[in-house]
Protein backbone atom coordinates (compact mmCIF):
# COMPACT_ATOMS: atom_id res chain seq x y z
CA UNK A 1 0.00 0.00 0.00
CA UNK A 2 1.50 3.22 -1.38
CA UNK A 3 0.75 5.59 1.50
CA UNK A 4 1.22 9.42 0.77
CA UNK A 5 0.82 12.29 3.85
CA UNK A 6 -1.30 15.02 2.46
CA UNK A 7 -3.77 17.53 2.42
CA UNK A 8 -7.61 16.67 2.95
CA UNK A 9 -9.84 19.77 2.29
CA UNK A 10 -12.76 20.19 4.24
CA UNK A 11 -14.21 23.91 5.58
CA UNK A 12 -17.56 25.46 3.51
CA UNK A 13 -17.15 27.00 0.43
CA UNK A 14 -14.72 29.95 -0.17
CA UNK A 15 -13.60 29.26 3.50
CA UNK A 16 -10.90 26.70 3.57
CA UNK A 17 -9.81 23.86 6.26
CA UNK A 18 -7.71 21.35 6.00
CA UNK A 19 -6.64 18.24 7.83
CA UNK A 20 -2.98 16.45 7.39
CA UNK A 21 -3.59 12.81 7.11
CA UNK A 22 -1.69 9.61 6.11
CA UNK A 23 -3.86 8.32 3.29
CA UNK A 24 -3.82 5.47 0.67
CA UNK A 25 -2.43 7.19 -2.64
CA UNK A 26 -5.30 5.41 -4.46
CA UNK A 27 -8.22 6.92 -2.08
CA UNK A 28 -9.79 10.67 -3.16
CA UNK A 29 -8.62 13.72 -1.58
CA UNK A 30 -11.26 14.01 0.85
CA UNK A 31 -11.70 10.12 1.20
CA UNK A 32 -10.88 7.72 3.49
CA UNK A 33 -7.69 8.47 5.60
CA UNK A 34 -5.79 6.18 8.40
CA UNK A 35 -4.75 8.60 9.87
CA UNK A 36 -5.39 12.50 10.95
CA UNK A 37 -2.17 14.11 11.47
CA UNK A 38 -2.46 18.14 12.03
CA UNK A 39 -4.31 21.04 10.59
CA UNK A 40 -3.78 24.27 8.21
CA UNK A 41 -5.72 26.94 8.43
CA UNK A 42 -4.59 28.97 5.31
CA UNK A 43 -7.49 31.64 6.33
CA UNK A 44 -5.09 32.55 9.63
CA UNK A 45 -2.59 35.08 9.58
CA UNK A 46 1.15 33.18 8.32
CA UNK A 47 2.91 34.48 11.77
CA UNK A 48 -0.11 32.72 13.31
CA UNK A 49 0.96 29.04 15.49
CA UNK A 50 -2.79 27.57 14.84
CA UNK A 51 -1.96 28.07 11.09
CA UNK A 52 -0.29 24.84 11.17
CA UNK A 53 -0.45 22.09 13.66
CA UNK A 54 0.85 18.80 13.30
CA UNK A 55 1.95 16.10 15.40
CA UNK A 56 5.93 15.43 14.01
CA UNK A 57 6.00 12.17 16.15
CA UNK A 58 3.24 10.72 13.60
CA UNK A 59 4.54 12.26 11.03
CA UNK A 60 8.36 10.63 11.70
CA UNK A 61 6.75 7.34 11.99
CA UNK A 62 5.12 7.26 8.59
CA UNK A 63 8.12 9.25 7.17
CA UNK A 64 10.00 5.93 8.41
CA UNK A 65 7.38 3.50 7.04
CA UNK A 66 7.91 5.24 3.56
CA UNK A 67 4.88 7.70 3.75
CA UNK A 68 5.54 10.06 0.59
CA UNK A 69 4.68 13.95 1.57
CA UNK A 70 2.76 15.67 -0.91
CA UNK A 71 4.53 18.94 -2.49
CA UNK A 72 2.62 21.12 0.18
CA UNK A 73 3.10 19.20 3.31
CA UNK A 74 6.77 18.58 2.69
CA UNK A 75 7.18 22.74 2.77
CA UNK A 76 4.94 22.22 5.86
CA UNK A 77 7.68 19.81 6.91
CA UNK A 78 10.86 22.05 6.10
CA UNK A 79 9.65 24.60 7.93
CA UNK A 80 8.98 22.47 11.11
CA UNK A 81 12.86 21.30 10.42
CA UNK A 82 11.57 17.81 10.35
CA UNK A 83 12.96 17.14 6.71
CA UNK A 84 15.69 18.46 4.69
CA UNK A 85 14.89 21.87 2.39
CA UNK A 86 14.24 20.47 -1.57
CA UNK A 87 16.02 21.98 -4.43
CA UNK A 88 12.92 22.93 -6.01
CA UNK A 89 12.51 24.22 -9.82
CA UNK A 90 12.68 27.73 -10.68
CA UNK A 91 10.02 28.05 -13.37
CA UNK A 92 10.78 31.43 -14.45
CA UNK A 93 7.26 32.80 -13.60
CA UNK A 94 8.51 36.17 -13.12
CA UNK A 95 9.85 37.16 -16.17
CA UNK A 96 8.29 38.63 -18.80
CA UNK A 97 7.60 37.10 -22.34
CA UNK A 98 9.27 37.63 -25.11
CA UNK A 99 6.99 40.81 -26.62
CA UNK A 100 7.36 42.05 -23.50
CA UNK A 101 11.34 42.24 -23.65
CA UNK A 102 11.20 43.25 -26.99
CA UNK A 103 8.76 46.28 -25.86
CA UNK A 104 11.23 47.22 -23.20
CA UNK A 105 13.90 47.38 -25.68
CA UNK A 106 12.72 49.53 -27.81
CA UNK A 107 11.58 51.79 -25.41
CA UNK A 108 15.15 52.18 -23.83
CA UNK A 109 16.55 52.80 -27.28
CA UNK A 110 14.25 55.60 -27.97
CA UNK A 111 15.16 57.13 -24.30
CA UNK A 112 18.59 56.96 -24.93
CA UNK A 113 18.14 58.55 -29.03
CA UNK A 114 15.84 61.10 -26.43
CA UNK A 115 19.21 62.03 -23.87
CA UNK A 116 21.29 62.23 -26.71
CA UNK A 117 19.42 64.67 -29.03
CA UNK A 118 19.89 67.35 -26.25
CA UNK A 119 23.62 66.79 -26.06
CA UNK A 120 24.48 66.87 -29.25
CA UNK A 121 22.45 70.04 -29.78
CA UNK A 122 24.18 72.05 -26.83
CA UNK A 123 27.24 70.65 -28.45
CA UNK A 124 27.15 72.97 -31.69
Amino acid sequence: MAMKIRLARGGSKKRPFYRIVAADSRMPRDGRYVERLGTYNPQLPKDSEDRVKMDIERVQHWLSQGAEPSDRVSRFLEAAGVVAKKERANLKKAVPGKKAQDRAEQKAAKAAEAAEAPEEASAE
